[in-house]
Order: C-alpha cells, then structure tokens, then sequence
C-alpha cells in the first residue's frame, strides 16, 4: 500500500507567510478605505455646518428691524450695531409656537473667536446688570470674518452707525468669510425695513 504523503514543515511555513502578507495587504485596504470614509464624512458634515451657519446669518441679517436696545448699564444701544469683526442686531421672528406673552423680537451677535465662529443670543431685549448672552459654536472654523455696511447714499463703511450718519438701519451688509478649506465667500444682504409688530399687530 502506498503510504499517504502531507504536507512539509517548508510549505506550511510558506502558506502561513503567503497567508499573512494577503491578510496584511486586506487589512490595509479596509483600514485605507475607513479612514476615507471618515475623512468624507467629516468634510461633508463641515460643508453642512457652513451651509447652514450662512443661510442662518443671511435670514438674521434680512430679518433686521429698527427696534434698539436697552443695555446692561440702561443706556441705550442702536439696533444694528456693526463692527468691521461684529455685529449686533435685532431680528424678527423668533419663533413662538407655544404662544408664550413674549416678544417675537430677538438680539442676536456674531463674531469670530479664536477662529471659531459664534452666534450669540439674548433671552431678553432690555437687558439687566446681569444679563449674558447664550453663545452657541456653528462649528464653522474661518480664518477671518469681515462686515461692511451700505448706507442710504450708496457708501460703503466699515463700522455701523456712523457718527455722522442719522439713518437707524443700513441699507445693505456685506458679510466676508475666508478659511483654508472653502476659500473666500462673500454676500451682500439687503436690509429691508419692515413694521415692527406689537401686542395688539402679530408679527407678519
């Protein structure tokens, strides 16, 4: 009878080592294309931050309205309040749909720190000596953010209101956003002036 023949100590080692190396290379290639799967959903979450962090500035910015502040102090701020870096402003509506005995009106601020952007709002519009603003993070990251603001006669300036300037709204606002990723993005908004509703005028 023939004896039956296994296999040698040499070819279980060169399986074990042909075996390992094709482990090696698909463990290498799941691990590349989970890493590229991270990295895009990363990027994509990013872009929808910034979508909506601009769609939410444009809807601020064109829901200004002439209504000016009382601060901390009880002195009296403009209702827009523009900076080349910030901006402070009065907007319609804020949402109410529990019907509470509040206004629809709503203080809201941006400004860039320490390269993140914020958007701060106000639970009140006359503030008192121990009022803070709620600063929520957009998660949107920038290497510079720029205002200028239109006035009525069609020039442009850096802050608002200026001193010489008796107008309470500007007439147009012009947001610069730049970062290493997206580049440099830019919008002029509108400023509309629309009735500011009371208790007796829902808000339109």
């Amino acid at each position: 009878m023939k004896r039956a023949r296994g296999f040698t100590l040499v070819e279980i080692l060169v399986a074990l080592v042909v075996f390992a190396t094709m482990a090696a290379l698909a463990y290498g290639g799941l691990q590349s294309v989970a890493r590229t799967r991270g990295e895009l959903a990363r990027q994509e979450d990013a872009f929808r931050d910034l979508v909506r962090t601009i769609d939410l500035l444009n809807r601020d910015l064109g829901e200004t309205v002439a209504r000016p502040v009382r601060g901390a102090s009880g002195q009296t701020l403009a209702a827009f309040i523009g900076a080349p870096d910030h901006i402070e402003l009065t907007r319609l509506g804020f949402a109410n749909p529990q019907a509470e005995q509040r206004s629809n009106l709503e203080r809201v601020m941006y400004e860039l720190d320490d390269q993140s952007l914020k958007r701060g709002r106000f639970a009140v519009l006359d503030r008192a000596s121990d009022t803070q603003p709620q600063i929520n993070d957009t998660h949107v990251t920038l290497d510079e953010l720029r205002f200028r603001y239109l006035n009525h006669s069609g020039q442009w300036s850096e802050v608002w209101p200026t001193p010489q300037s008796t107008e309470v709204l500007p007439r147009a606002v012009q947001w610069n956003l730049r970062s290493k990723v997206y580049g440099e993005l830019e919008n002029v908004v509108e400023i509309v002036a629309v009735p500011i509703p009371t208790a007796t005028s829902p808000a339109p």
